[in-house]
């Protein structure tokens, strides 16, 4: 899952460490591919820090759910399906894309049918010291914590999952995801085939969209903080 749809789990708690946790792993896979953590069964002194691990204990538990539920077996391979022939020369593997999409336009659905607030997603992301972020990464025996910090400060300013209301905006988040691996993978024609289809797929998905959310929120066995 994306950012906003690991944030619905835990939507209501007041406690920014634990809901920075539950999107940690995806914020360092993006600030920095080769980095890779596993603070899973760390115990600090610093209460603050092991909320972060909290949250990361639950990412992992959701993206577990996630990943064998019917929803999402189902609807990544009929995007990967559907999507394949916009992106005919392109090197970007359909099952991949298909994986990616599926979870954009969950974030999308939550933002635009009121489940979420993003407003309050940052709020919580604002309000978390720096130090105790670097002290998890240090702990997490991470060498670069300020490369992390660098980017974290960016993504904060830049508010950028407000733009997920457009599925256009879906296309380049895609794109940008893509890039990561693949230097050029679409053309500004495969990109115009892509937002249509994500477009009609999610005009099919708003009705139904909650029972994955409601499927895995049944399976949780860690809380959220509060």
């Amino acid at each position: 899952m994306n950012f906003l749809s690991h944030y619905y789990f835990d939507r209501d708690t007041d406690n920014c460490y634990f809901v920075l946790g539950t999107v940690l792993p995806d914020l360092l896979k993006n600030a920095d591919k080769n980095v890779i953590l596993h603070p899973e069964k760390l115990k600090h002194t610093d209460k603050n820090v092991n909320h972060i691990i909290a949250g990361w204990n639950k990412h992992l538990e959701v993206d577990r759910h996630f990943h064998s539920d019917d929803f999402f077996l189902t609807h990544s391979h009929q995007l990967k399906k559907e999507l394949t022939p916009a992106i005919v020369g392109s090197p970007v593997k359909p099952f991949f894309l298909g994986h990616i999409a599926i979870e954009l336009i969950l974030d999308n659905l939550l933002i635009t049918t009121g489940e979420i607030g993003i407003n309050e997603f940052y709020d919580h992301l604002d309000s978390c010291q720096e130090e105790t972020i670097t002290e998890f990464l240090k702990f997490a025996e991470m060498k670069d914590p300020e490369k992390f910090l660098r980017f974290y400060r960016a993504f904060r300013k830049s508010r950028y999952l407000h733009t997920y209301i457009n599925i256009d905006q879906i296309t380049y988040a895609l794109k940008r995801i893509c890039m990561r691996v693949w230097p050029n993978p679409f053309t500004a024609g495969q990109e115009a085939s892509m937002t249509t289809i994500l477009l009609n797929y999610r005009l099919g998905l708003m009705d139904g969209f909650m029972e994955v959310f409601n499927s895995i929120s049944a399976k949780l066995t860690l809380p959220g903080k509060n």
